[in-house]
This record gives C-alpha cells, sequence and structure tokens, in this order.
C-alpha cells in the first residue's frame, strides 16, 4: 500500500470512528491529546505556556485547536485552517415514534440539503448524543448503534414506473420515516426509541432527557478503483477536509513551528452556521481573544496580529463527473487525483482574491504539490463556506480550498486517494 493510500485508509478510519459531528470531535481529541494537547474549558481561566498545546471545545461539536509558537503573534499572526464537522442528513426527531399499518417507524427531519434519494434501499443507524438526568446539571453520552437498525425502503418500480424517467423523489413529511420493526398492538414505552437508547446507554428510561441524533450509515469506507485510487465514505464533505487540517496540525514541522497554528471545527455548516457554536458565532473571535489575552497582548497589537494572520477555509469542491459535463463551467473542470481545488466567486460565496489565492498557490509550489481553479456554472446557484463569515468577521484575509468530490451531499460520497495526501502536505507547509 502506498503512502498516499496509508493516508486515504487513516482518513477513512477517522471518518468510520465519526458517524455524527458529536463524535467528529471525541475522535479528534483523542488525536490531539495523543500528541500531547491540553484542554482548557471556556469556564474556567487560562494559563498559557510559551509552546503550548491545547483545545478548547465548545458544546461537544465544534472544536479549536491550537500550538503556541516563539514568534511574536502581533507581528506574525495566526496561522488559521478552518473546516466544519457537520453534514447534511436526516435527524431524528423528538417524539420520533410512529406506526403506521403494523410496522414502526422513526421519525425525521431534514438536515441542510442532502440527497435524500441516495438514503433509500442502505443499511442505517443512529448516532450522536444523549442527554441524562443529574440534578440541575444534565450530562450528555455519546451514542452509536453499530448494527443496521432502520431502513429506508423504496417503492417497487411497478407501483412507481417513472421513476427512472422522472427520478426518486420523497416527500420529506409522509415518505421519510424510517422503517424499525415490527409491532402488534400499540405503542408503549417499552417499544419506543427512548427505550432503545436507554438500553443501549445501560441506563432507566427515566433518566433521558433529550437527544441529539443523526441517522447515519453502517457501510464502512473502502478504498475503489482498479488501482485503489479512489476511496469513498459519508460525511466526506467535510470530515475530509477535518482530518487533513488535522494531520497537518498534528505533524512534526508544525508542532516544531515558530508561528502560532490554529484549527477550527466548527458545527452547523450546513445549515448557515448561525449558531453559538457555528462559524458565524463568536466561538472563534473569543478563543483568539482569550489567546492573545493570556499571552498580554495589547488590544492594539491584537488587532495587528489580525491583520498579519492568514486563514484558509477547507471545503470539499465539485470534481468533474463525465457522465454530466453540462453540468459544470467548461473552463473549470476540476478532476480527481490532480490536486486541491481554489474556489473562486465573484459575489463573494467563496472567501478567495487574487492576492490569498496567490498565497495558496505558493504554497503549493513550496510543497510541491499541483493545484486547480474552480468557478461554478454562471447559470447555477453557488454553494457557500465558512469563509466568508469568519474572514468577515475578524478581519482576516483567507481563501477557500478544498479537494475535488463526487456525489456531494450524497449518503455515499467519494474522492481521490492521491489528492488527500496533496492537500494535507499543503497545509503542513502552511503549518510550518
Amino acid at each position: 500500500m502506498s503512502t498516499a493510500q496509508h493516508h486515504a485508509q487513516d482518513l477513512l478510519n477517522f471518518i468510520d470512528a465519526s458517524p455524527s459531528p458529536w463524535h467528529a470531535v471525541a475522535t479528534s481529541v483523542q488525536a490531539l491529546q495523543n500528541k500531547g494537547f491540553v484542554e482548557l474549558l471556556e469556564s474556567e481561566a487560562w494559563s498559557l505556556q510559551a509552546h503550548g498545546r491545547y483545545y478548547v471545545v465548545r458544546d461537544d461539536s465544534s472544536i479549536i485547536a491550537f500550538s503556541l509558537g516563539s514568534k511574536a503573534i502581533s507581528e506574525h499572526g495566526f496561522r488559521l485552517i478552518g473546516a466544519h464537522t457537520d453534514s447534511p442528513g436526516l435527524r431524528v426527531k423528538p417524539k420520533p415514534d410512529q406506526q403506521q399499518g403494523g410496522y414502526r417507524r422513526i421519525g425525521v427531519e431534514v438536515y441542510g440539503g442532502p440527497i435524500l434519494a441516495t438514503f433509500s434501499d442502505r443499511d442505517l443507524s443512529l448516532a450522536g448524543r444523549v442527554h441524562l438526568k443529574q440534578g440541575s446539571q444534565p450530562y450528555s453520552k455519546l451514542v452509536h448503534f453499530k448494527k443496521p437498525l432502520l431502513r429506508l425502503p423504496n417503492l417497487a418500480i411497478h407501483m412507481n414506473p417513472k421513476v427512472n424517467s422522472d427520478g426518486l423523489k420523497l416527500h420529506k413529511q409522509t415518505e421519510l420515516p424510517l422503517l424499525l420493526s415490527v409491532v402488534e398492538g400499540t405503542l408503549n414505552q417499552s417499544s419506543s426509541l427512548l427505550n432503545l437508547l436507554a438500553k443501549e446507554l445501560e441506563t432507566e428510561a427515566s433518566s433521558i432527557a433529550a437527544w441529539e441524533l443523526h441517522v447515519c450509515d453502517t457501510q464502512a469506507g473502502v478504498l475503489y478503483g482498479e488501482n485503489e485510487e479512489f476511496y469513498a465514505n459519508s460525511q466526506l464533505d467535510n470530515l475530509a477536509s477535518c482530518h487533513s487540517a488535522l494531520s497537518a496540525l498534528l505533524s512534526d514541522s508544525s508542532l516544531q513551528s515558530e508561528q502560532t497554528n490554529v484549527c477550527a471545527f466548527f458545527d452547523h455548516e450546513e445549515i448557515g452556521s448561525n449558531s453559538h457554536k457555528g462559524a458565524d458565532g463568536s466561538f472563534l473571535p473569543d478563543v483568539l481573544e482569550r489567546i492573545a489575552d493570556g499571552l498580554q497582548l495589547s488590544s492594539e497589537d491584537y488587532k495587528r496580529a489580525l491583520s498579519n494572520s492568514f486563514m484558509i477555509s477547507a471545503d470539499m469542491a465539485h470534481a468533474y463527473q463525465p457522465n454530466f459535463p453540462s453540468a459544470y463551467e467548461p473552463e473549470h473542470k476540476v478532476l480527481v487525483n490532480k490536486g486541491p481545488v481554489i474556489k473562486v466567486n465573484a459575489n463573494i460565496r467563496y472567501a478567495s482574491n487574487s492576492a490569498s489565492q496567490a498565497y495558496f498557490i505558493n504554497l503549493c509550489e513550496q510543497a510541491g504539490v499541483p493545484y486547480q481553479q474552480y468557478s461554478h456554472r454562471t447559470d447555477l446557484g453557488c454553494g457557500s463556506t465558512i469563509g466568508p463569515m469568519t474572514s468577515a468577521r475578524l478581519g482576516i484575509n483567507a481563501v477557500d480550498v478544498g479537494n475535488p468530490m463526487w456525489a456531494m451531499h450524497s449518503i455515499r460520497e467519494s474522492a481521490g486517494v492521491l489528492d488527500h495526501l496533496y492537500i494535507t502536505r499543503v497545509f503542513s507547509q502552511f503549518f510550518a
């Protein structure tokens, strides 16, 4: 197995261990602790040490990790990579238990913009966090049903004869509840999701206060292709970017760097980032300000530090799919395994400008990595990232980049093995 394949397999292992945003942060924390990073709590006073390595978690599913360098931050600023921990999909409703025609079903709500048809006929399960009662201070526990638990069976073509010509269309309210089991009689607590959670967590159903559960795939990630040059898994958007940024932060060159390096992974990007732990909230400004306070920077020196900082907004990009050539801007077809993509949009849906593009291109050349440039079709709506909002909030120049991938927002996405190694090398160059 090549170096690129080993690195891609490490990514697949990272994703398989992270079936929800809450698990993604827990997996990241384990990797950070293995490299000597120490947790800081927002509710406590911080005491930062020279060359210290730290991380901060907000509400279980957003995390910021940083290593302090010896160079003055006021002169050299922060080097930041931002990404997001959430992926579009289905979330379980607070009162999910349904009975229809003798079957038990679980009610779900659409989170973000998933390709709903890809959830049909797959072995599905649940993962997330559950809050348990403990006096006046409930506490959370992670839960992951690893066995196939749920299914969204397709309607046979005999009842839906136009499915191949018109496409599979699922009514969000009536046709998305997930099949769980056969039931006789009326529903009661012993046959509820609440009881399933209590059994999985080895607690009493009465101790469960609330939950946030994400519908997840049970199929493990794989390398595929004639020469295993591709990989497939759920949540590549955007755990692949989280993994490459985290790998770069934990590399020897980064940990020995004289500059201050920061990784910020946010929840809620897929629904607009407008939350207390989203990229449009106060989390990143709060942490950067407290770093400045801990290093006894004046207000003016902190503003100087921001002016001397640079941010890479890392989110996956749309790879050219040769079966659908008309979906792409003809001169901007980015290809899998041809290097990271610089994303550009005149309406600032991406944060890239000519100065930040040139900066990233220089990083690629220093790392010996090819790069590509992407612009969306003018007659199609362009998605956005955390780049513009974080750049605007902090006044930091930023570039939007990501690896090319197929089937973005499908429950099963795929991308190129070489690209994951390429972008990690560029990120390592940035942090070094």
